[in-house]
């Protein structure tokens, strides 16, 4: 296997020269000029950074963020994706915790990075894309690179607000990727559309996968996903074939109707993962598209993506649960209890993963690492650090994984135990209810529904009373327009927070 990501660069260009890796309208690179331009960059950071030094990229959904990445990398560098999207404050925090002295920018984000709290050096990659390679330099450069060494920091946007920088090292990318392709089974002829910001975890996919597979990725337009039909229509357009996207993101053209107006006619292999997939709009999918593979991912940004898969062989209902599967290989999965013993078949307890894929810990943060990443409990003999994810889970008697919620998110109330995604998946059972999120407020011991969508409160608090027991009827329903979102899609709960009273 490869040792880096840049082998695989090297590969592609020598074998697909010509080949187109990634598209965005009519702006295009191919395998060719993507390795050509990114050495241009690399050999401008490298007269500048000594190898594994973080750079900092702010740019768009856009071909050039992907030579800014592998620029980086050329130099020996790793780098730290930004969203423009991102409020400033947010930026702000991510440029302190990394600390960089380059932060690479697409210009037409050069007026928001000269207004961000930054005291580096701020690079337009437009103006450098035509250095001179300097063969000789990035050779040295890369020359202590191993396949441990930090590919990205990718910083999570937990509800806390605080970011996470998670490291990355190229071995776990590639280990993560070979395991996603032995499932997927991608090949040149493949055109995967991008969903996810791409400096998200989950564009990595659409990043990478056009290296391994030589396959191609096309950048939709953000706008396009809130227009259902139009984004079907633009994956007809380039006979997209395949789509790893967000459940979030699959769930908006299911809701629009865009089925009903156009079916995607090429695409076969889907991919969602990161929230729970409602039934009732997967059942959508499938029925529009009955040849089609649907694979359920389930993992942390600490294990590089998704851990797991299971690929929905079975036709949905609206009260389906999906699994989360297996693990990929490279991985391995245990549960453990609060005493850190494992659980037995059937049992729930917290997820914990474990293999080449962990992330290398959270940058400059070594006590989070430290609590996050821990020896294996379950192993006296030698060092082998788990990731605890803070997810709960139950090994089923076919092998597979049932995900039940997170193990902040389980509460004690009116003295039973009560999983507050229990709660939000009967919710979103219902006719009408596009969106729902679950707090308890513990100092008034009260259960908070939020939902959006054209259901009534009172419809919904009546069919809690009717399918739960009493204790877990929610005691106030509040209904809003949209739920309030954090960068990377998921509910904002601590703007829910400002409902309680």
């Amino acid at each position: 296997m490869d040792t880096s990501v840049l082998m695989m660069l090297d590969r592609a260009s020598k074998n697909h020269f010509d080949k187109v890796a990634y598209r965005n309208g009519e702006e295009s690179l191919t395998f060719g000029e993507l390795r050509k331009l990114t050495k241009a960059v690399g050999s401008w950071i490298a007269r500048k950074l000594p190898p594994e030094s973080p750079v900092s990229v702010l740019a768009g959904r856009s071909v050039i963020t992907p030579v800014c990445y592998m620029g980086a990398v050329q130099a020996g560098c790793f780098y730290a994706p930004m969203d423009s999207a991102m409020p400033i404050a947010r930026l702000n925090q991510i440029l302190k915790v990394i600390n960089s002295e380059i932060m690479l920018v697409s210009k037409d984000n050069l007026e928001l990075a000269n207004s961000l709290e930054y005291k580096g050096k701020i690079v337009a990659v437009e103006d450098i894309l035509d250095t001179e390679a300097d063969e000789a330099l990035l050779a040295s450069a890369v020359n202590n690179l191993t396949e441990y060494s930090p590919l990205y920091a990718i910083f999570t946007s937990g509800s806390s607000g605080v970011p996470k920088g998670v490291i990355t090292s190229h071995h776990s990318l590639l280990c993560y990727l070979d395991g996603l392709n032995e499932v997927l089974g991608l090949t040149e002829e493949d055109i995967l559309a991008n969903q996810s910001p791409l400096d998200y975890i989950a564009a990595v996919r659409d990043i990478y996968l056009p290296l391994m597979t030589f396959a191609e990725t096309v950048i939709v337009p953000k706008n396009e996903f809130a227009m259902g039909a139009q984004l079907f229509e633009t994956l007809n357009k380039y006979k997209v074939s395949t789509i790893c996207w967000s459940a979030a993101g699959m769930e908006v053209p299911a809701k629009l109707g865009a089925f009903e107006e156009v079916v995607p006619e090429y695409l076969n292999k889907i991919v969602f993962s990161g929230s729970v997939f409602p039934g009732k709009y997967l059942k959508i999918w499938q029925e529009n598209l009955p040849k089609a593979r649907f694979i359920n991912q389930y993992g942390p940004t600490e294990a590089t993506a998704s851990c797991t898969y299971y690929e929905v062989k079975e036709k949905v209902t609206e009260e389906t649960v999906l699994s989360i599967g297996k693990p990929y290989k490279h991985y391995g999965i245990l549960l453990l209890d609060e005493e850190n013993n494992a659980v037995p078949e059937g049992k729930e307890g917290e997820i914990c993963v474990k293999g080449p894929c962990l992330a290398l810990g959270y940058y400059g943060d070594a006590e989070r690492t430290e609590k996050s990443f821990i020896q294996n409990p379950l192993n006296k003999n030698y060092r082998e650090l788990i990731y605890k994810t803070g997810d709960l889970g139950r090994i089923e008697a076919d092998g597979n994984l049932t995900f039940i919620g997170r193990k902040d998110r389980q509460i004690k109330h009116m003295g039973h135990r009560v999983e507050l995604a229990e709660l939000e998946l009967t919710a979103l059972a219902l006719e009408g209810v596009e969106e729902c999120c679950v707090l308890y407020h513990a100092d008034k011991k009260h259960l908070y529904m939020f939902v959006a969508g054209r259901a009534e409160s009172k419809d919904i608090v009546l069919h809690f009373r009717k399918v739960m027991p009493p204790f877990m009827v929610p005691r106030k329903v509040i209904k809003l327009e949209e739920m309030p979102k954090l960068p990377n899609g998921k509910t904002d709960m601590q703007k829910l927070k400002i409902y309680f009273k």
